[in-house]
């Protein structure tokens, strides 16, 4: 046996070891639903409020009002697709968690697009590597981001199983793939970047096509929701980009990013120095903001670098930094990891950046918190088991770690991708791709030759 096969089998049965640990997680939620009646930390911190992101904009889609009255910031499609597996009777006199106990097929719907992302899931990364598709792929349709959003009842299931079906391996078929993208651009608007990214590889026909998809999918919404126009949508987007921040400590609970936490340390609805010290939190508010920025800038350069040689950089990286980079600059959930996970689990197991990434998106799977302080007892009502029960909750440390092991990953692979390009270039192994084998040294000073010749 070779040394690298050892090496391979042992980080197998690591990845093996991890995916364990995740099924754990999910047992241990299981066995304390069962015995306190409500899911333990990191789950959502209200008992009651289970599939509310669902209800509580499904009676927008069924009564109208959506991008008036809520001021929503999702386009036509999302309340269409509420529209469908929703009854409307059960919306005239009921609104939030009453309509929930009267239409259930909003959690039938919920229920049918997490089975679909488990399959599509595995079938994906089994055609990608059979070798390590089993824990990959249990990680990233079964861990604790993906499950989270069935649990919070959240669109972002379906625009998953745009994305898998439009970047990942299952289809063949191009125009398929530019119908799913955009689709899964008119489920959430952040993901413009992935629609963008190919042409970091001078892609034109899949990102025309896919805008054109996208329009005609708006326009089609727009026209059965009868509202929901391309300047309400824009309004309600600005409004909503320029009044976010952290009201409560709450926010942070299950953060996708820095910005609620950084929005706490800034004191801007929060009087966080009524728990930490000036001089903390004003250190802690510089350091994760260049923590951050840093992040941001490596992944832009990342993707300036893709751009130089996109035949060194695959294209699910590429669309892993067009998705990382907004998503670190504003705060969406965070159980939009999964969409960078699906990514980054696609990555080999090779080199030091790699790795690091591939562990790191293990723990960010784990359905488990580390409590630093506890909070007094609450009694609240828990919808799973219909009753009153005592929760216990406190400040958890997943709350802080999960954006910044986001960040590190991020970092990692922008790293990884830095080097990659610099090697290329550094080697002039563009001469031995045909398409590029007449084309000018990028950097001529590099030239081995003229190394040389200086030399002498």
């Amino acid at each position: 046996m070779t040394i690298e096969l050892r090496r391979r089998r042992e980080s197998l049965w690591l990845e093996y070891g991890l995916m364990l640990a995740i099924f754990a997680g999910i047992v241990h939620t299981g066995w304390f639903l069962y015995e306190y009646g409500y899911l333990p930390q990191p789950w959502f911190y209200e008992p009651s409020g289970t599939f509310m992101d669902w209800y509580s904009l499904a009676y927008s889609a069924n009564m109208h009002g959506a991008y008036d009255t809520e001021r929503s910031i999702y386009p036509p499609l999302s309340f269409v697709i509420m529209k469908i597996f929703g009854q409307a009777s059960c919306y005239r006199n009921a609104i939030g968690e009453p309509s929930r106990d009267c239409d259930y097929w909003g959690i039938y719907a919920l229920t049918f697009g997490l089975g679909l992302n488990v399959v599509l899931t595995f079938l994906a990364f089994r055609k990608h590597d059979r070798t390590t598709y089993i824990p990959r792929a249990f990680a990233t349709a079964l861990g604790f981001p993906m499950l989270h959003a069935y649990e919070r009842g959240n669109l972002i299931l379906f625009c998953y199983t745009c994305l898998l079906l439009a970047y990942g391996p299952l289809l063949k078929s191009a125009r398929l793939r530019w119908f799913f993208g955009g689709m899964m651009f008119n489920f959430k608007v952040y993901m413009v970047g992935a629609v963008v990214a190919p042409l970091l590889r001078r892609r034109w026909l899949q990102v025309e096509a896919t805008i054109l998809w996208t329009i005609l999918v708006y326009i089609v919404t727009w026209a059965i929701l009868g509202e929901g126009s391309p300047a309400e949508v824009v309004r309600n987007v600005l409004d909503y980009s320029a009044t976010f921040g952290a009201s409560k400590v709450l926010d942070i609970w299950f953060p996708g990013s820095l910005v609620p936490l950084l929005g706490l340390l800034k004191g801007e609805n929060f009087p966080i120095n009524t728990i930490l010290d000036s001089n903390v939190a004003e250190a802690a508010l510089l350091g994760l903001t260049t923590f951050g920025r840093s992040a941001q800038l490596l992944i832009v350069l990342a993707a300036l670098c893709s751009w130089l040689r996109p035949e060194v950089v695959p294209l699910r990286r590429m669309v892993y930094f067009s998705i990382a980079l907004p998503l670190s600059v504003s705060e969406a959930g965070g159980y939009t990891e999964i969409f960078l996970l699906l990514f980054i689990f696609m990555e080999p197991w090779r080199g030091i950046g790699r790795k690091v990434s591939i562990i790191l998106a293990y723990t960010v799977c784990l359905p488990w918190e580390v409590v630093l302080s506890k909070l007094p007892p609450m009694v609240r009502w828990s919808w799973l088991v219909n009753a009153d029960v005592i929760v216990e909750y406190g400040v958890g440390l997943s709350s802080f770690l999960r954006p910044i092991i986001m960040l590190v990953i991020s970092m990692c692979l922008s790293v990884v991708t830095i080097r990659d390009v610099w090697l290329d270039i550094r080697n002039d192994e563009h001469k031995r791709r045909r398409r590029f084998r007449n084309d000018a040294k990028l950097v001529p000073w590099m030239d081995p030759t003229i190394q040389r010749m200086k030399s002498r």
